[in-house]
This record gives structure tokens, sequence and C-alpha cells, in this order.
């Protein structure tokens, strides 16, 4: 009386097993790196550890460029592969939940057969068989495989939304990047403009002064040479300008060329906060979207070790059968004429030959991958952590030498400037004064770009660009068919 009960009790407890090893975190090795790091560079006066802007690209307070970025995380197909990743994540999920529920389908039969002369002289006999029912099936998850392929995709899920993230920090530190470049190569062209003017003047008077014999053929050959150098210098300049503007166009969902008109106008390299914010970095670093998705993957491939193991193991199905049937059309509405089935069956491929363990050692190898990459993209995101907090300081530092330098350049002019007016120098001096000023100018306009890209990679390398996933598929699933600005 007590063998079925006894038998159902241990059939629960094994149920209840659940092989292969279970995810204990990340490496320790890992954790304490990132809570190692002395993160001193992140002392300097240029950062404050106010907590950092998630659109960071706000602190340039540049309105063109704000609108770009948002152009961008709302219309690149980038973003639009990574939420695809993620729906498929999702729908993998929901398939591996489903798969450990009963399977339950209708099915309806109409059989004709013939069926050949039982008996000498006798003719042959013609059956109709009708049957409509219900076949239901289940595999109990008796070792835990289901469980842990649930696991499995559950991690990948949240790996698919992490590499979203990943995914609008690159892409919102792309725009600004190539943003500041060109904004860097329209005042390069600036510049080059006025210096060719500046050295076209001299030439000229240089020319006067050789018709005059006060001057060498020397001195104007020299000066044609710099002139033509210069000239020569410019035109890659507005390939490059060229180069960034479609750069920007393809970033942002459009066809190169698009934004030309939007772009078109010359302005001022953005300048970022005279402070910059960066929050706890060991935190940052942490909860950056490239390290998550290493740690979630981690997570994947031990589950994946528990999926590989249970496959090694005995499987039990439950397979039963229900249905109404006869001879007749009327006999699928006759309850007495029900018919039922159930077959539980046993399943173990002890005898493979090594198949399943292969299988169980390719998963414990990948997970060892995964371990792997995790640390190697922690280290990988301490180093561009550390390094970008280091350029960004220098560089604020190398401006402040540049803009003085600048300032004594344009004392300098304005002096000679005093002199040309009191007969006391040349304007050949005075227009080489300006071309010296002019070369100040142009170091202090490319340091100011590699100031705002040096404070680019600071934010990229903490982390910071990225939204809540969900919130962020919800509004893209928005505005997914709203089409980007027009330009202009």
């Amino acid at each position: 009386m007590t063998t079925r009960p006894l038998s159902l009790i241990a059939l629960l407890l094994l149920g209840a097993c659940t092989v292969g090893p279970n995810y204990a975190g990340p490496p320790a090795t890992a954790g304490d790196a990132v809570r190692r790091g002395s993160f001193a560079r992140a002392t300097d006066p240029a950062f404050t550890a106010a907590p950092g802007l998630a659109r960071w690209w706000e602190g340039l307070n540049d309105p063109l460029l704000t609108r770009l970025v948002d152009d961008a995380l709302a219309h690149s197909p980038s973003i639009d592969l990574a939420l695809a990743r993620v729906r498929e994540a999702q729908a993998q999920l929901t398939q591996q939940r489903t798969a450990q529920l009963p399977s339950v389908s209708a099915n309806a039969t109409v059989l004709g057969a013939r069926l050949p002369p039982i008996e000498p002289g006798s003719g042959s006999t013609d059956v109709q068989f009708y049957n409509v029912g219900a076949n239901a099936s289940w595999e109990l998850d008796l070792f835990g495989g289901g469980r842990r392929r649930t696991e499995q995709a559950r991690a990948t899920e949240d790996a698919r939304f992490a590499d979203l993230a990943d995914v609008q920090v690159s892409l919102s530190a792309a725009v600004a990047q190539a943003y500041v470049a060109l904004r860097d190569v329209q005042a390069r062209i600036g510049l080059s403009d006025a210096t060719t003017r500046l050295q076209q003047q001299q030439l000229t008077l240089t020319r006067q002064r050789l018709a005059a014999g006060t001057a060498s053929q020397l001195s104007v050959e020299r000066l044609q040479t710099q002139l033509d150098n210069t000239r020569a210098q410019a035109i890659p300049l507005a390939a490059q300008r060229d180069e960034y503007c479609n750069q920007l166009a393809v970033l942002t969902g459009r066809t190169p060329g698009a934004l030309d008109a939007t772009l078109g106008p010359v302005a001022l390299v953005p300048l970022p906060p005279a402070q910059v914010a960066v929050g706890d970095p060991a935190a940052l670093i942490a909860r950056r979207p490239d390290v998550r998705a290493a740690e979630r993957q981690l997570a994947a491939g031990t589950a994946g070790i528990g999926v590989a193991r249970a496959r090694e193991l005995p499987g039990i199905r439950f397979l039963g059968l229900l249905g109404l049937g006869g001879t007749s059309p009327g006999d699928i509405f006759d309850l007495g004429n029900i018919a039922a089935i159930a077959a539980p069956s046993l399943s173990w491929s002890f005898l493979d030959f090594g198949k399943a363990r292969a299988a169980t050692r390719v998963s414990e190898a990948q997970r060892d991958q995964a371990d792997a990459t995790y640390r190697k993209t922690v280290l990988d995101a301490l180093q561009d952590a550390e390094t970008a907090l280091s350029r960004y300081g220098n560089s604020r530092r190398q401006l402040g030498q540049l803009v003085q330098a600048e300032t004594t350049a344009r004392r300098a002019t304005a002096l000679n400037r005093q002199r040309v007016a009191a007969g006391t120098t040349t304007l050949i001096d005075q227009l080489d004064v300006e071309r010296q000023q002019l070369s100040a100018t142009a170091a202090v306009t490319q340091a100011r770009a590699q100031l705002t890209q040096y404070y680019i990679a600071v934010n990229k390398a903490l982390g910071l660009g990225w939204t809540d996933p969900v919130s962020a598929d919800a509004g893209r699933s928005a505005t997914a068919a709203t089409p980007p600005p027009a330009a202009g």
C-alpha cells in the first residue's frame, strides 16, 4: 500500500536535484582588481566626485551635438541590431521556460481501409474509423537540465541587454568624436585660409621690393614655396571635412551627404565643463556595459555545464493519449467510446562511447573561456579609465600653456603694429609676426579639440552614455516608425 507514495516521494526528490555547478558570481580576482584600482588620476583638480552624467554630451553645451546624439540613439542601425538580439534572447528564454511545461496537442483522424478476404470465396471488407483526441507529453526535469537551460537563457538575455547598453555608449561617443573632429577641421581650414592670405601679402610685397632692388629673388622663391605648401596642406582638410560629415550622417541613420547643409556653418569646438564629474570610478567600471555583458556570459557558461551534465543522465518522459471514436462519425460524440493511454518512458544513452562526457568537457572549456574573457575585460576597462583620466588631466594643463603662448603672440602682434605705425619696422615683418600668431592660435585650436576628445574618452571609459535597457527598448519601439529629422 505504501509502495506508490514512496516511489512518488523518491521521484520528487530526484526532480529537485540540479546537476552542475551553481554560479557564485564573477571571479574574486577581477572584483578585487576593480576595488584596488587606485584611480589616483581621478584626484586631479580637473575631476569632481559628483556622480557622472548618463547624458554626458550635454555637458558640452552644444545643442546641435545633443540633437545628433539623440538622432543616432533613435535611428542608428546599430541600435536596431542590438534590440533585435535582445528580442531574440527574450524569445529564447520564453522557449526554455515553456519547454518544462506539459505539451498538449489535439488531433482528428479519419481512416479508411479495404481489408483482403478473410476466408476463401468471401469478399473484401471496407473499414472506416473516426477518432478525435488529444495527446499530452511531459519530460520530467529529473536532474535539473531544464532549469539550467532556463538559467542559461536568462543570463544570455541579461548579456544582450548589456550589449545594447554598450552600443549606446560606443555610439554616443562615436558621434561626439566625429562632431568634434569636424569642428576642428573647419577651424583648421579657416586658419589655413588666413595663413594663405598673409603669405600671399608677404609674397606680393617681396616682389615689389625685388622690383625696387631691395630684395633678392631667393626671398621671393622661398615665400612662393611656403605659399604653395600651405595651399597643398589645405586640400586634405576639405576631404576630412566631407568624411566627418558623411560619418555623422551614417551614424544618425541617414545617407552620406544628408547633413552637409546642417553641418556646413562653421562653429567652435565645444569645450568640456570646468570640472568633469566622474563619481566613483571603481563603481562605474563595475557597471560598465561590456564588463556586465562579460559577467553575464560567464554565468551563462556556468549554467551550460549543468545542461551538458544532465544529458549524461537518464531522462523520463510521460506520454498520454485521450480520444473518442469508432467506425462511424457519430461515435466521436459517444462518451462510451473513450480510450485513454498513459505511457511513461525511460531513456538513457549509457553507452555513447564518451559523446555526452565530451560535450560536458566542451561546456567546461567554454565556461573557462568566459572566465578569462571577463577578467581580461575588467583589466582592459581599468586600463582605459586610467589612461583616459591621465590624458585628460595632462591635456588640460597643456591647453593652459598654449593659451598663454597665444596671449603672448597677440601682445607681440599689437606691439609690432605700433612699430610699423612709427616707421621702425616693415610691413613684411608685421605679416611674419601675424603668421606666428596664427600658428599659436592653430596650436590652441588643436589642443582644444584634443581636450574635448579626451573628455569623450573619459566618459566612454567609465561606461557612461546608456539608459535603462527596458525604457530604451520601449522608447525605441515608439519611435521606430519615425524617420530621422530632415537635415537643415
